[in-house]
């Protein structure tokens, strides 16, 4: 396989030191990397940023750009806020549920535990520059995440003929006024 673990995920932020605080403070994570540059190195843009780098326990990060110049915003405001968000793995429900605890004491608003298919629990916050953030505990079988696997491919398709079938009669229906 190509891809062997993910390195980072990046995104936006407001405010680098807020970013910083909340990320290591909050979550726990490192600060693993921070750079400023003027130019962007894979376009050659002029735009002064700093570039936060957040590691997890397994080696992976999440990375933030504060990049005051810069036009846009932190994230797509036509899609629904639930859709753009970044998922952690905790150990277990126990530390999700007191993740919870710890997140409300702080005054961050947290949403669930949420359970998805008997796939994983899951709560949801935001970050200070308003990123939807998921912590989430697996909460099924080995088993049942090999049979979640061996499905995928079927629910794909089922998705795929639904979605075909609907812009066919869009299409359809357009057409005949």
């Amino acid at each position: 396989m190509l891809c062997k673990k993910l390195h980072h995920a990046a995104f936006r932020c407001t405010d680098a030191a807020a970013t910083a605080r909340f990320y290591t403070g909050v979550l726990g994570l490192k600060l693993s990397h921070a750079l400023t540059q003027d130019v962007v190195p894979s376009t050659g843009q002029h735009a002064p940023h700093i570039h936060l780098f957040f590691e997890m326990e397994d080696g992976s990060s999440i990375a933030f750009f504060e990049c005051p110049t810069a036009p846009g915003g932190i994230r797509d405001m036509k899609a629904p806020a639930w859709i753009q968000h970044f998922a952690f793995q905790v150990d277990s429900i126990e530390v999700l549920h007191q993740a919870r605890a710890e997140l409300e004491d702080l005054g961050v608003p947290v949403i669930g535990p949420v359970n998805h298919d008997d796939f994983v629990l899951s709560i949801y916050f935001n970050d200070p520059s308003g990123h939807r953030l998921e912590l989430t505990a697996p909460i099924c079988t080995a088993q049942r995440l090999a049979s979640f696997a061996a499905e995928a491919p079927r629910v794909l398709q089922h998705w795929t003929t639904l979605q075909l079938q609907a812009s066919t009669d869009t299409f359809d229906t357009v057409h005949r006024v």
